[in-house]
């Protein structure tokens, strides 16, 4: 999955948003991205916060493992999982698809 990059002690995820959509989900992929829809209007870090707890549920772990690494303020973004191997992801989010 050329979207999800292994660095060892951590992924990274780079995913496409589109904020306030009727259902959070995921909608498979584009462009090399993880296409997400969010419920979550992209105001006040809403969006930001409804795409940590989607990946972390997605991923059954904490939210803290899961952070915003580049474009906070942006559609594209960077997830970071810390302590979830590759395996783990690729697997979660082919399971979905």
């Amino acid at each position: 999955m050329s979207f999800i990059t292994d660095h060892g002690t951590y992924c990274t995820i780079a995913v496409r948003v589109t904020p306030r959509a009727s259902k959070s989900k995921i909608n498979g992929t584009q462009n090399d991205k993880l296409k997400v829809s969010l419920t979550a209007p992209p105001v006040e870090n809403a969006a930001n916060q409804a795409l940590v707890e989607l990946i972390a549920d997605l991923l059954s772990i904490p939210k803290r493992q899961v952070s915003i690494q580049h474009g906070e303020q942006s559609r594209d973004k960077v997830v970071r999982v810390d302590g979830v191997p590759y395996p783990k992801i690729s697997a979660a989010l082919q399971a979905i698809s």
